[in-house]
């Protein structure tokens, strides 16, 4: 498998580690009873009993995945995925020519991008592209003053385009794919009304609303000729821009922050379309966070999720994307500090800080290759102030690191294999030797590499060496925006 390689991280300069009284403040005493035993952790013994994922319980896991895909597919609300019709029928094949757009909003900013595209042998001839900062009263404001401003700043990057480099066909409107990376239930390749708003926004009078009739009307309120011709979310986007370079992209997968995963369907194992055409292909976003079934969940996972701003939801999510790895992390520590006098008398007050700890973090940690794992000690007290000058209280933290990272690279596994197996029941491409490639796109992939093998070695192992080298795990970082203009493209009303 091909697998893309994060350069090294910089490692931090190493402080010193001895306990100073003008620290003392911000530390409490524990009165509890401790194991005085650096030998013995049994907090840290119990969590990884409770994490372990051997492959015949992910083989579990797979086939649980694989039934709900299933079951979202024969009806909505069948299963935990949604299994959502993104009306994504027509894949980019390269032969798309003309002048495109790609407008992304998702968070406290905006991309909007311009893509003159050439055709097979010319491909991307040129593209532009252009960071646009929301104003916060703009997110928690009125729908017509976020798309007001929104085509405002279209306008001007409309109007900066250099003639000789962007060449739009007389006669032609400007077509953008929208990347709108809140929940919507969409209704056709170029329409979806919000079901609510998430990441701090909450726009008065939009839910229930056709998110790109708000985008277009605002358009030619501001006299701007352009039209959306199709809305898309990102893994859809990252699917579609790897697809154009690749014919045999199959899957997209997003592991950052967050996590979803989209593949390329059979329309006739689709049987909730009814009445639709049934014939051809599409694209299913999985929204596969969701899944919550036979997971290995812990008294940690419990806690953190009933603090979580969605408690009870998302529960796959939860173990497998980069918000959350760090956390959990942090309330087992916790809790061997409380336990154990592996790291002396005193327990952080910051070590009681939600998401003090990041994920990126836990990358640092399980990189430090120095003999005494002084970089281990770095994080803890530069993030969390906690003094673990004792070699065998670092290496008790690097392996809870591991334990919490190999769960969830390993459940991320079983999941991109439910996605292949499903794809290999009405297709057979891996049986009858045919490459199948995986897009993946995020941070998390793409900065731990720890947490890439331990999600590769699951595909060989419930797959077998044989499926498994038909397989193809391609890091296609930042590609969503050209997949929305290619998608734009492919639903051109011209």
């Amino acid at each position: 498998m091909s697998l893309m390689f994060a350069s090294p991280v910089v490692t931090p300069t190493v402080g010193s580690f001895t306990f100073s009284s003008r620290r003392r403040s911000n530390y409490i005493v524990m009165s509890a009873v401790r194991s005085n035993s650096t030998s013995l952790c049994p907090v840290l013994t119990k969590f990884q009993k409770d994490c372990a994922t051997p492959t015949p319980y992910l083989r579990e896991v797979a086939n649980a995945i694989a039934n709900d895909m299933r079951a979202g597919l024969a009806v909505d609300g069948g299963g935990d995925l949604e299994m959502i019709l993104t009306y994504v029928d027509a894949l980019p094949s390269g032969n798309e020519e003309g002048l495109f757009y790609a407008l992304d909003l998702g968070g406290t900013n905006f991309r909007v991008r311009s893509v003159q595209l050439g055709g097979r042998e010319e491909r991307v001839v040129a593209t532009e592209s252009e960071q646009i900062s929301i104003p916060h009263k703009l997110m928690v404001g009125t729908s017509e003053e976020l798309f007001g401003f929104i085509a405002t700043k279209l306008a001007s990057f409309v109007a900066k385009e250099k003639p000789g480099r962007f060449r739009l066909e007389q006669g032609k409107k400007r077509e953008i794919g929208f990347t709108f990376s809140f929940p919507v239930k969409q209704t056709s390749i170029d329409s979806g009304t919000l079901i609510k708003w998430t990441k701090g926004f909450n726009v008065s009078g939009m839910e229930g609303k056709n998110v790109v009739a708000c985008l277009n009307e605002a358009m030619e309120a501001r006299g701007l000729d352009m039209r959306v011709s199709a809305l898309v979310n990102d893994g859809v986007g990252t699917l579609a821009g790897a697809r154009y370079w690749d014919e045999d992209v199959m899957v997209g997968v997003i592991l950052g922050t967050g996590t979803n995963a989209c593949y390329v369907e059979q329309k006739h194992a689709i049987p909730k379309l009814q009445s639709k055409s049934s014939s051809g292909i599409t694209i299913i976003n999985t929204e596969w966070g969701g899944f919550s079934k036979i997971l290995p969940w812990t008294i940690f996972d419990r806690e953190m999720d009933e603090k979580s701003l969605n408690p009870g939801e998302h529960l796959y999510e939860k173990m497998i994307s980069g918000m959350y790895l760090g956390e959990i992390v942090r309330r087992v520590l916790l809790q061997m500090c409380e336990t154990t006098d592996l790291f002396g008398q005193f327990v952080p007050v910051k070590l009681s800080t939600p998401f003090a700890l990041r994920t990126e973090h836990l990358c640092k940690i399980q990189e430090d290759n120095t003999d005494d794992l002084q970089i281990v000690g770095s994080v803890l007290y530069d993030n969390l102030e906690l003094e673990a000058t004792n070699l065998e209280a670092r290496r008790r933290v690097v392996e809870l690191c591991d334990t919490v990272v190999k769960r969830g690279g390993r459940l991320a596994g079983a999941g991109v294999v439910a996605l292949l197996e499903k794809i290999e029941e009405d297709t057979k491409r891996m049986s009858s030797g045919k490459r199948t490639v995986v897009a993946m796109d995020g941070a998390l992939y793409e900065k731990y590499p720890q947490y890439r093998e331990y999600m590769q070695d699951v595909l060989v192992e419930l797959l077998g060496h044989k499926l498994a080298s038909y397989v193809a795990i391609k890091h296609t970082k930042d590609v969503s925006g050209l997949g929305a203009a290619l998608l734009a493209a492919t639903n051109s009303i011209y």
